[in-house]
């Protein structure tokens, strides 16, 4: 890469069952140590591992996982770890893929047809979980009527309430690179801030929602 060191290597391990990802994140500590490593990432780890690579003394800096106003597992125990530890959580899925957007409010339920990539699939599959389409659509209209108040999307808002959640230290935006990267209106995130009002509005539907931490687990155990 033409690099003297790299700025965050994040690390991701499927199988829990082979605990060596001890092993591995301590050789990587070493090429920190070497100066070739300048921080030390996650991605998609659960609490009781991060909690256990913590104890083992690898410093660890951030856990990449999927966090939105749909997916609030994080807030259960990995975000209570992470304040704890100075560790900062970058979320993914923030906007479900596109769907938590104006582009689908007031829509009929999609069909899986017309989901035409493998991310909008997958959180769809999560809304379903999470409360069903007709609570979506609620969630949207409480979206869009506090982007009305700043006159921003509901993708801004979206983005916007994890942002401000504790132990998050960024949002991770998908982009498809020439159809849609949205980003003169992702950078609208930054000139508004929710008040308590509009978080209570968002938490009004919320609470209708199902515990997704009880029927999938901590963050990462979707893929596991």
């Amino acid at each position: 890469m033409g690099m003297n060191s790299l700025d965050l290597l994040q690390f991701h391990w499927w199988d829990y069952g082979n605990n060596s990802y001890l092993d591995a994140l301590r050789y990587l500590s070493e090429l920190q140590s070497e100066g070739k490593i300048k921080h030390l990432g996650l991605t998609n780890f659960d609490t009781k591992r991060l909690k256990q690579i913590y104890e083992a003394g690898i410093t660890i800096v951030s856990n990449q996982v999927q966090y939105s106003i749909i997916d609030r597992r994080p807030e259960v125990s990995m975000v209570p770890f992470c304040q704890q530890n100075n560790i900062k959580l970058l979320t993914y899925g923030t906007v479900c893929g596109g769907l938590l957007s104006d582009k689908y409010l007031n829509q009929s339920e999609p069909r899986s047809a017309d989901l035409i990539t493998a991310s909008l699939k997958k959180y769809k599959n999560m809304i379903d979980r999470w409360g069903g389409w007709q609570l979506f659509q609620e969630l949207l209209t409480a979206l869009r009527r506090i982007g009305d108040k700043y006159n921003v999307s509901i993708a801004n808002v979206a983005i916007r309430y994890i942002l401000d959640k504790p132990a998050v230290g960024g949002v991770i935006v998908g982009v498809r690179l020439g159809k849609s990267e949205h980003l003169q209106d992702t950078a609208k995130v930054s000139q508004f801030i929710l008040d308590t009002d509009d978080v209570e509005q968002i938490e009004i539907v919320s609470r209708k929602s199902r515990n997704l931490f009880q029927s999938i687990g901590d963050c990462g155990d979707e893929y596991r």
